[in-house]
């Protein structure tokens, strides 16, 4: 643990020190070449951008790999042979300790911490005696609360109990620290939530490329999906309306006739009016900066145009058979034989899906974020440097958390505001609205009126609103975390997931024959102890507290 928690102070000065190395320490001291904390955080611009870091290079480690590893093909949305990564798709407690992935993941998510809790500790003080402009402070800060909550976010759903750092001066003589309750964790990131939503600026989004910081909206966006998590049905509900009816997001496709889903991930629509909040890549930047995702993603170098596209992900037989007929995500997330994409390859006509696309033995390959040459993005972009940004979160969630609050612990409900909210993502994807919602077959509802007041009795199935999750956000890295929560939140306290090991031992994870008929089955049955990972084997060796029973934090 000495190793990572070490790295919070290093990160004294945020956006303008670069992590350059490797290191995964929590608690290092700063490096005295560092530019002098007291020399900076003395005028508004320097405050404002001073989060700038906290929405890129750090989150690139777990972006490149770890991030569609664990999220996409531990779910059953993705496969891959890859040597680095197949066990994530292969369960049954074969990710360790020492696996490179999850390393990986650690160190990216907690230097977000470290860099959030540097600014949150060191800025304050120093802006406020400077004379910087009170709302300035209070916007930077509350913007590093987000991302401290969003990075724990991360880390508390992927390895269950972990220390909870806000100071790493705390820490200087001391290296050795417990982890925590789950519950405190979420108590944690619920209290930065609010924090943020109560100092974040508020707006009103309009799709320029200037806002790509979070918001007070955007805040609260997420203190709806930590309370959906925890179950607390009513703050769920209560936050995500207040989000629907403040008019700060628009739905591509609805709001915004003119805009489809596979408009989302365009660059061109980089920080669009759906985007809550966005990793902000630097296209054509050197390597950590712009986004590694194409590069994994895209089925031939033809696409991308930069001698990258290794196609190291493909889209699992079970996603693909899981879409209704005539969604329109599926062809904006994964290509087939014969599909045409305009927009990439658009100078020499477009691009057309050769018959032989075979990622990883799916008989097709991803399509989401994948974005072409930088040619198609505006000249930007370069080898493992895509200009596209990432989500971490989008407005449409908002929709399909208020349905499922509204639902809550009941087993059935007729409520038709949840079916609306529902329906408003259905309709989007151009397919009919729900009479009926079953986890094994969505039935249409052939009396629909478009103003939704049809009057139809309706039944909802809470579960099945996972199965709209994950045609929605297939590729966007949070499939697994659903699947981690249906069992409720006591399942998430103890670590106890039957349902969810009975959904994922009915997947078909195998591959396709050369006929692209013909399936040669795989299945697995994960345990229980594969809904998290392990902590990375040098960091229990520096701190064995970490193996220990997790302890009550105490609360300032």
């Amino acid at each position: 643990m000495k190793s990572n928690i070490k790295y919070l102070i290093s990160a004294a000065v945020i956006g303008l020190i670069t992590i350059t190395s490797c290191q995964k320490e929590f608690f290092n001291r700063p490096p005295e070449n560092a530019i002098a904390v007291d020399n900076f955080y003395k005028t508004d611009q320097q405050v404002a951008s001073s989060t700038i870091n906290l929405y890129n290079s750090l989150w690139f480690n777990y972006v490149a790999k770890p991030g569609w590893a664990v999220c996409e093909m531990t779910s059953g949305n993705g496969r891959s042979y890859s040597s680095d990564v197949s066990d994530f798709g292969n369960l049954n407690g074969a990710i360790t300790a020492l696996n490179s992935q999850n390393d990986a993941a650690w160190s990216s998510l907690w230097n977000v911490v470290a860099q959030s809790n540097a600014l949150i500790n060191l800025m304050p003080p120093r802006a406020t005696a400077a004379g910087v402009t009170p709302a300035v402070i209070n916007n930077a800060l509350g913007e590093a609360h987000f991302m401290r909550a969003m990075a724990y976010f991360h880390i508390v759903r992927l390895w269950g109990p972990v220390p909870i750092i806000e100071n790493a001066s705390n820490f200087l003589t001391n290296f050795q620290v417990n982890t925590n309750r789950i519950q405190d964790i979420y108590t944690f990131m619920v209290n930065d939530m609010k924090f943020a939503e109560a100092n974040c600026t508020a707006t009103i989004r309009t799709g320029s490329i200037s806002q790509g910081h979070v918001s007070s909206g955007s805040a609260s966006a997420m203190l709806a999906k930590l309370y959906l998590y925890m179950q607390d049905y009513p703050n769920a509900l209560k936050e995500a309306q207040k989000v629907i009816t403040s008019g700060e997001f628009k739905l591509y496709g609805i709001d915004l006739p003119n805009k489809t889903y596979n408009d989302l991930f365009k660059t061109a629509n980089n920080n669009n009016e759906e985007s809550i909040c966005q990793i902000q890549w630097a296209g054509g930047a050197s390597y950590g900066h712009g986004n590694p995702q194409q590069a994994s993603l895209a089925s031939s170098g033809i696409i991308t145009g930069t001698g990258d596209g290794y196609s190291v992900l493909g889209p699992t037989i079970d996603l693909q058979k899981s879409y209704e007929g005539g969604d329109l995500r599926f062809h904006a997330t994964i290509m087939k034989a014969g599909d045409v994409y305009p927009e990439i390859n658009a100078a020499a006509g477009g691009y057309t899906v050769p018959g032989n696309v075979n990622a990883q033995g799916t008989g097709a390959a991803i399509k989401k974020y994948v974005v072409g040459t930088p040619a198609d993005n505006g000249g930007i972009g370069s080898a493992q440097s895509a200009a596209n940004n990432t989500y971490l979160m989008r407005y449409a969630e908002v929709y399909l958390i208020a349905a499922e609050a509204i639902v809550g612990s009941n087993s059935t409900s007729t409520d038709p505001q949840a079916l609306n909210y529902i329906n408003i993502i259905r309709k989007r994807a151009s397919l009919a609205p729900l009479l009926v919602i079953n986890r094994n077959h969505l039935v249409p509802n052939p009396n629909y009126d478009a103003t939704f007041n049809s009057g139809v009795p309706t039944t909802i199935i809470q579960d099945d609103i996972l199965n709209e999750r994950r045609h929605e956000f297939a590729i966007e890295n949070d499939y697994w975390f659903d699947l981690c929560r249906i069992d409720g939140w006591n399942g998430i306290l103890n670590n106890q997931h039957p349902l969810a090991t009975q959904l994922i031992a009915q997947q078909e994870r195998g591959t396709y024959a050369n006929d692209r008929k013909t399936i040669y089955h795989s299945a697995v049955t994960p345990k229980s102890t594969d809904f998290l990972l392990p902590i990375p084997i040098n960091e229990t060796t520096a701190d064995p507290k970490l193996l220990a029973p997790p302890v009550p934090y105490t609360f300032k």
